[in-house]
C-alpha cells in the first residue's frame, strides 16, 4: 500500500467517526488556543509597551517618595517598578514638598534638564462648548522640562515658559485625542480656545503630537497645565511632587544618580545613618518590572496550554485505542491480503497526527484572533507570534505521534486470523 492511499484512507477514517474526531480535537484547540491567544496579546503589549518607553529615553531617572507605580488604563490594576531598596517604616510616605523639588532643581547643578511634575486627577471629563470628552482624562501638572523628559513633542504652539510657572494661570496643553476628539483633523484650531475642567476654565496653549499606536497608557488622553495651577486649583490632599532628571549622555547616569541622591538626601535633612526616605527609578524601570510580569503571565498560559495539550493526548490515545479494537476486523483483512505491518502502523499514526493538526489549526487562528482583540481593546497594534505559531504546530505534531505510537504498533502487530475471527 502506498503512502498518498494510507494517507487517504486515514481522511476517510476520521471523516467516518465525526463525533470523536470533533471531541479530540476541540481538547487541542483549547490547549493551542489558551497558549497562542494569551502570549500573542502579552507580545502585543511587550511591544507597545517597549515602543512606549523607548520615547522617553535610557538617559533619565526620577525621584519620587515611593517606588513608582503604573496604572493600567486608568483603572485600578497597579503595577510597581521596585528599586530593590528598603525603607525603615518611620522614615518612609515622607511626601516630596514644593519647596524640596524647587530647592533641589535650583541646587542641582549636574549638567543635566530637571523637571518637577506633579500628579493630579484621573478618570476627568473635559468641555468644550457643547461638547465633552469620557470621563478617562488624566490631568497632570508639570514645568518647561516636563514634555522633553517624559517623551512629548508640541505639534502646534508653545511649551510653558516662566510666568506660567510662576502665577500657576490658567493655560493647558492638550494631548492629540483630546485635541481631536474637539476639533476633529484640524487640532491646530485648539490654539487659544477655552476648555473647562470642573468648574476650571483653562485656555489652550499647544497641542501635543500623538504617540501614536503604541499608547498603551493612553497618553495621548491627557491635558497638561503647570504644577503650580494643579496645586492651587485643585484640591489633591497632600500631594507630592515628582523630579524628572535627563542628562545628556547615558554614561553620566549613574554619576548624575549619585550626585542627585547625595543632593536630596541634604534636602531632606537626612543623616548619615538614615536610610533615604526616596527612591530614584530609570525610566525603563517600570518597562522591565512590567515586562516581567507579562513574562510570568506567559509562562502560566504555556502551563495552562501544557495541561491541556496533556490531558488532549492521553484523551486522543484512548480514541485510537478505541479505534484499533473497532477495526480489528479491518486489520486481519488488509493484512491478509498482504499489507505490511508499517502501512498499518502508517494508517494509524497518520490518522493521530491529521487530528493533532486540524487542533492546532483551529486553535492557532482563533488564538491569533482573540488574542489580538484583546490588543486592539488596549490600542496595540495587530501582532502575529510566527515564532508561536511553529512552536505550536511542532508540539501538536509530537502529541500526535507520542499518542499514536502505542495503538499503531498494537494494531500492525496484530494476528490476521486472529483478528478476522475478532467479534
Amino acid at each position: 500500500m502506498k503512502t498518498k492511499d494510507t494517507l487517504l484512507l486515514a481522511w476517510k477514517n476520521l471523516r467516518g467517526n465525526k463525533l470523536r474526531t470533533g471531541i479530540t480535537v476541540a481538547m487541542i484547540a483549547l490547549g493551542i488556543w489558551a497558549l497562542v491567544g494569551i502570549i500573542t496579546a502579552i507580545q502585543a503589549m511587550n511591544a507597545s509597551l517597549t515602543e512606549s518607553f523607548a520615547t522617553m529615553g535610557a538617559n533619565s531617572f526620577s525621584i519620587r517618595f515611593r517606588e513608582m507605580q503604573f496604572r493600567l488604563g486608568g483603572g485600578g490594576d497597579v503595577t510597581k517598578a521596585s528599586s530593590n531598596k528598603k525603607v525603615k517604616k518611620s522614615n518612609a510616605n515622607k511626601r516630596i514638598t514644593y519647596e524640596q523639588a524647587v530647592a533641589f532643581k535650583e541646587r542641582y547643578h549636574f549638567p543635566a534638564k530637571v523637571s518637577i511634575g506633579l500628579g493630579g486627577l484621573g478618570d476627568q471629563t473635559i468641555f468644550y462648548q457643547a461638547k465633552k470628552t469620557n470621563p478617562n482624562v488624566r490631568v497632570s501638572g508639570g514645568d518647561e522640562n516636563y514634555f522633553a523628559l517624559n517623551g512629548y513633542e508640541i505639534m502646534y504652539g508653545r511649551d510653558f515658559n516662566t510666568l506660567d510657572i510662576q502665577t500657576g494661570r490658567n493655560v493647558c496643553v492638550l494631548g492629540y485625542d483630546i485635541a481631536k476628539n474637539f476639533f476633529g483633523d484640524k487640532p491646530e484650531e485648539a490654539l487659544d480656545k477655552i476648555i473647562r475642567v470642573g468648574a476650571n476654565k483653562f485656555r489652550v496653549i499647544a497641542v501635543l503630537k500623538s504617540r501614536g499606536s503604541s499608547s498603551f497608557m493612553q497618553a495621548d488622553r491627557v491635558v497638561f497645565t503647570t504644577y503650580n495651577t494643579i496645586r492651587r486649583l485643585f484640591a489633591i490632599g497632600t500631594p507630592s511632587y515628582y523630579i524628572g532628571v535627563q542628562v545628556k549622555d547615558m554614561s553620566q547616569l549613574n554619576d548624575a544618580m549619585g550626585e542627585a541622591e547625595g543632593l536630596f538626601r541634604n534636602i531632606r535633612n537626612l543623616s548619615t545613618t538614615e536610610q533615604s526616605n526616596f527612591y530614584l527609578d530609570k525610566s525603563d524601570a517600570l518597562a522591565e518590572q512590567f515586562i516581567s510580569m507579562l513574562s510570568k503571565i506567559s509562562l502560566a498560559a504555556g502551563g495552562i496550554g501544557f495541561i491541556t495539550l496533556l490531558a488532549a493526548s492521553i484523551g486522543l490515545m484512548n480514541i485510537m485505542l478505541v479505534a484499533v479494537t473497532e477495526r480489528t476486523k479491518e486489520v486481519g483483512l488488509i493484512k491478509a491480503l498482504g499489507a505490511k505491518g508499517k502501512s498499518i502502523r502508517q494508517q494509524f499514526l497518520f490518522e493521530s497526527i491529521l487530528i493533532s493538526m486540524i487542533g492546532a489549526t483551529i486553535g492557532i487562528v482563533i488564538g491569533i484572533i482573540s488574542g489580538n482583540l484583546i490588543g486592539m481593546l488596549m490600542k496595540v497594534p495587530f501582532f502575529i507570534p510566527w515564532l508561536l505559531i511553529l512552536v505550536a504546530i511542532v508540539v501538536c505534531s509530537a502529541v500526535g505521534l507520542a499518542a499514536g505510537l502505542y495503538p499503531a504498533i498494537k494494531a500492525s502487530k496484530l494476528d490476521p486470523i486472529v483478528a478476522l475471527r475478532y467479534e
